[in-house]
């Protein structure tokens, strides 16, 4: 019998989600004869029940594109705000889903979609999942697409801030995403040569950091370029972080469901208080570049477009298999069926020895500690 799909695209944007969009889709209508729709803006339009056809020439001339044809949200199923409060939809959802007589739901997203799509699963749907964030820290997968494309802004934003530096003998510190794991501000700093590399993964101290500069200063090198994840935390601040995670805990305690909201963290005032302290600290002038948003716009590089295709297509095959309740994970130069149960919930962050570390401290990369 014809196997009908939905498809949804959820969290933040990426590039390459319209060429997953499209490998799934071409697979799925062209080669395997299956019906394809489309809920707009993430689960909030599967819950409105509001779609968008993907048939024939909606999947052309999107492999390029940016962002998503589909728009997303980052509205959950479980604590959607309707009518000026959080409800839970998770019941109309599983009936609009019902009444399109659907066989699997994909739905394409970083790691709270993958919690997401899990309990959708518990609530008695087929659902498969395909891993996104330019941050690449979903679990399970070798890489997540979107951060290819990522973290060749971010190493040309580097290359580019050298040139000033070097003319003005500045400081330029510059903060690159990642605010759990410190993938993209590692790559970025290794790939563009950056002086200092501070992630989340790596307490640093802030004296350290000044130090390293002043020693380069010293050596007839009067510039310096730091990248910093947004997420870096110093020791200095550690006690602080500690605090407000303590009260994160005690407040999913008390709530009835346990899945709380993060509190909100203005990164952006980490990075400059960084600036000033290393200006203090050196006597050399410190200049801020937050590349922001700027790092998740644009065309998808070639390695995600063919990444998301090799996952879109696998994810077409699966669904013709039956198999459901996997996220498709990239596994060398094949994928893997992950039960979602291994993946929700969990972080992929960067191990403290991991080859790239050690790379970049054998080059003389200083990382705070």
């Amino acid at each position: 019998m014809t196997k009908y799909i939905g498809i949804l695209t959820a969290g933040g944007d990426s590039p390459g989600l319209n060429a997953a969009i499209r490998g799934v889709g071409k697979a799925a209508v062209g080669h395997y004869g299956m019906h394809l729709v489309g809920f707009r803006d993430g689960f909030r339009g599967l819950m409105e029940n509001r779609t968008a056809p993907l048939e024939g020439g909606q999947l052309s001339g999107i492999l390029t594109l940016g962002g998503t044809i589909l728009g997303t949200s980052r509205d959950k199923p479980h604590k959607m705000p309707v009518g000026g409060k959080i409800r839970d939809m998770t019941d109309t959802i599983v009936g609009n889903y019902r009444d399109h007589q659907l066989d699997c739901l994909v739905c394409l997203g970083g790691g709270g979609t993958q919690k997401n799509a899990l309990r959708l699963k518990e609530a008695g749907l087929n659902v498969i999942t395909l891993p996104k964030t330019i941050d690449n820290d979903v679990t399970m997968t070798d890489i997540t697409f979107g951060f290819d494309t990522a973290l060749g802004i971010a190493t040309e934003a580097v290359d580019r801030l050298h040139s000033t530096a070097h003319s003005h003998h500045r400081i330029i510190v510059v903060e690159i995403m990642g605010h759990r794991a410190g993938w993209l501000a590692l790559g970025a700093g290794i790939a563009g040569g950056a002086d200092v590399i501070l992630i989340p993964e790596i307490l640093y101290n802030v004296d350290s950091v000044a130090a390293a500069i002043k020693r380069r200063s010293r050596g007839g090198k009067p510039f310096s370029i730091v990248a910093v994840a947004e997420g870096a935390i110093s020791t200095q601040e550690q006690a602080r972080q500690a605090a407000m995670e303590d009260k994160k805990a005690k407040k999913a305690k008390k709530a009835k469901d346990a899945d709380v909201e993060e509190p909100e963290i203005v990164y952006a005032d980490r990075t400059i208080k960084l600036a000033q302290q290393l200006e203090a600290l050196t006597g050399l002038e410190a200049r801020i570049t937050i590349l922001g948003h700027l790092q998740r716009g644009g065309a998808p590089s070639a390695a995600d477009r063919i990444l998301s295709t090799r996952l879109g297509t696998a994810a077409a095959d699966l669904i013709a298999e039956g198999r459901y309740g996997v996220m498709v994970a990239a596994r060398g130069e094949a994928t893997e069926a992950v039960p979602l149960e291994d993946v929700a919930g969990k972080i992929k962050t960067v191990p403290v020895d991991h080859p790239w570390v050690e790379s970049a401290r054998r080059v003389e990369t200083n990382f705070g500690d």
